[in-house]
Parts: C-alpha cells; sequence; structure tokens
C-alpha cells in the first residue's frame, strides 16, 4: 500500500537556523499519525512545508503522488483546520455558510456548487453536531460548535487527508474526549489520512496509529505503546524548564542538536 504522504531527506532552515535536518517519514492511508515535539522543534514548519506554503532547502515531499503546492491547489486532497483560524466572527453569516466557504477549494471561489456539494455539506453538519445551530450567527455559537465548523469547513471539498494544528488546546479532559472520538467518527465515516499535531501527549496516543516525535530530527516514529518515556521527558523537559517546570539540571538530549548549532555559528 503506497504512502498517501512521503517524506524522504527532508531539510529545511530559516536564514541560518536549520529547523529540519534528515527528516523521513510516511503515512499510510486512512491512517491517523500524531505529530509531537517540543516548542521551535520544527512541527509548525513541517506542517507549512505539507501544505506547500515553504519549500525544502532538500530532500521530497510527495502527497497523494503530487508536490505538496499541486495537492493543495487540487482543492480535494488536503483539509487543514490552523491552531486559530482566522475569521471576523461579527462577518453577518451562518455557520451552514461558513462551511459552504470551504467548497471554494474545490469549485473556485465565484462557481455555483453542484447539488451533491451541498448534500455532502448537510452531511457534515449532521456528523460534526451542529446541524441543529447551522442557521446560528457565527458570533452566537459556542467555541466548540465553531470548531466543529471549521473541520466541517476543511472537509468540505471531500479531501482525503485532514491536518489539524493543536486541536485541543484550551479544551477541557471531557472536551477533549469528545473532541478525539468526533476525529475518529469522521476518519471512520470518510476514509480519512488523520495529521494531529499536538503538545497534548495524552489526546495524541488516544487516537494516533502511529506517533513521530520531532525535534530537528525526527527522534522516533512507531506506535504510542512503544513510546519510551525517557524520550518523553526529553522531548518536553525544556519546554518545561522554560516555565519554571521541572529539573533545571536535567539535560535536554533532544535539544543539543539544535544547541549546537546555535554555538557553531
Amino acid at each position: 500500500m503506497a504512502a498517501v504522504i512521503d517524506i524522504r531527506n527532508l531539510s529545511f532552515a530559516y536564514e541560518r537556523q536549520k529547523v529540519l535536518c534528515g527528516v523521513d517519514l510516511s503515512v499510510d492511508p486512512r491512517t491517523t499519525l500524531g505529530l509531537i515535539g517540543p516548542n521551535g522543534g520544527g512541527k509548525t514548519t513541517l506542517v507549512k512545508l505539507l501544505l506547500g506554503l515553504l519549500k525544502p532547502d532538500s530532500g521530497e515531499i510527495r502527497v497523494a503522488g503530487l508536490s505538496p503546492a499541486q495537492a493543495v491547489s487540487r482543492g480535494n486532497i488536503v483539509g487543514y483546520v490552523p491552531q486559530n483560524p482566522t475569521f471576523e466572527q461579527r462577518f453577518p453569516i451562518s455557520l451552514r455558510q461558513l462551511v459552504r466557504l470551504g467548497l471554494a477549494g474545490k469549485t473556485g471561489l465565484f462557481r455555483s456548487h453542484t447539488a451533491g456539494d451541498v448534500e455532502f455539506v448537510e452531511t457534515l453538519l449532521r456528523l460534526v453536531g451542529i446541524k441543529d445551530v447551522a442557521d446560528n450567527p457565527v458570533a452566537e455559537v459556542s467555541g466548540g460548535q465553531l470548531q466543529r465548523a471549521f473541520i466541517a469547513r476543511a472537509l468540505a471539498p471531500r479531501p482525503k487527508i485532514l491536518v489539524l494544528d493543536e486541536p485541543t488546546t484550551g479544551i477541557d479532559p471531557r472536551g477533549q474526549r469528545d473532541f478525539v472520538q468526533l476525529i475518529q467518527q469522521l476518519k471512520n465515516d470518510l476514509g480519512l489520512t488523520v495529521i494531529f499535531v499536538s503538545h497534548d501527549l495524552r489526546a495524541v496516543t488516544s487516537i494516533s496509529d502511529r506517533v513521530a516525535c520531532l525535534s530537528m530530527h525526527l527522534h522516533y516514529h512507531d506506535t504510542p505503546n512503544h513510546l519510551p518515556a525517557e524520550l518523553v521527558y526529553n522531548m518536553f523537559a525544556c519546554d518545561l524548564h522554560a516555565m519554571g517546570i521541572g529539573d533545571p539540571h536535567h539535560t535536554c538530549a533532544i535539544h543539543k542538536p539544535l544547541l549546537a548549532a546555535d554555538e557553531r555559528r
């Protein structure tokens, strides 16, 4: 079974600051990859590379057999939900209209939608659990309902891949469980491949078929139940120390390549 995302020897740097180095990663169709790592470890950069917003310095990315730019331009291959979607909530549209905006990625902004596309939007509204409030203005719904609308908007053009960037940030434990169940259900119903980018290790391990730990290099890529505890501590200890939590004398081994790169400059 060919990988739906295939990354080979990928490297990227902002000016002289290397962010990703020699990353090899593949994602099988209809699986969920959990992408974790410390702040500054390269997760956001990798997502931007997958979306064609950045170009690698070396290496190759193939998304459904295409370059990222080609895949995104198709409109129906990659759906993306950013951590903080930019949207003016006072804009006078309903949740249903917000979701229908996602069809522009498939049909174009000024082309009419087919009856099948409009019917699929109604299906999505039901699947994400906002059918009953679909006619409510976006300014009058809860944050959770709005997030579900953004997910439905990303899915409106029927992509093969759904990328979620820090989707459980600010959600309480019960809300996180409900969210994980929602994504699992959407994945099964729609045959999706899911990329779940998060600092929330509990959510990542509960939803993912495989986990990738990224901090400049790819330090781990396997099933969640094999994730070494020491690797997890090293992966996140530096973030905790920056907030004054944890043992300040513990060596953040995962960051050593980053520190070495800084010292050479």
